[in-house]
């Protein structure tokens, strides 16, 4: 892989949009890692846990509580995350917007009996861990929007494109909105 790029990538403000792995390779340190840890491409201030949720066949789908999604891209509250040997967010820091938790038993990683319980314990008994997040031009979700017909993440991340070109173009001295700026995304 040609971390230094996407490092560079990120470093510049660029959108970019991890999800699971590459949530893990946003974030700026991973806990639950294999021997030897993982190169991460950083730039997202949070602490995530790799295979949070358990083994590939501990894999769940759940509702999440999504008041921001709605509020900006229309639709229910609500949206059915696919978690696939899925990380969590176990830390983040003041600038980093959480768009969605889920609750868990505990702060560790569940168990396999505990994935069906998730829907059916008490909501007072439980504790959170952040599955989305916001920095800057940053978006990171621990599940996978691709696998669903709801496509309100991809809207948002595509205003997140979106807003860079407008930007862009203004920086550029190009103050006409309905002309599109070109953005260069490397290449390997």
């Amino acid at each position: 892989m040609q971390f230094p790029a996407l490092r560079e990538f990120v470093k510049m403000g660029k959108p970019v949009w991890g999800t699971c792995a590459g949530l893990i390779f946003l974030a700026d340190k991973a806990t639950g890692q294999k021997e030897g840890g993982q190169e991460l491409i950083g730039g997202l201030n949070c602490t995530v846990h790799r295979n949070y949720f358990g083994s590939q066949i501990q894999s769940f789908e759940a509702e999440l509580a999504v008041p921001d999604l709605a509020a900006k891209e229309g639709g229910p509250e609500s949206y059915r995350g696919v978690f696939i040997r899925a990380p969590a967010i176990l830390d983040a820091g003041p600038e980093v917007e959480i768009l969605a938790e889920i609750r868990v038993p505990s702060k560790k990683p569940i168990e396999e009996k505990e994935v069906a319980e998730l829907q059916e314990e008490k909501a007072d008994s439980e504790e959170k861990v952040i599955v989305a997040v916001k920095q800057g031009k940053l978006l990171a979700t621990a599940f996978h929007p691709e696998l669903t017909a709801d496509t309100r993440w991809h809207s948002y991340f595509l205003k997140m494109v979106s807003e860079e070109e407008q930007t862009l173009s203004i920086s550029e001295g190009n103050l006409d909105e309905k002309q599109p700026t070109k953005i260069d995304l490397p290449i390997f």
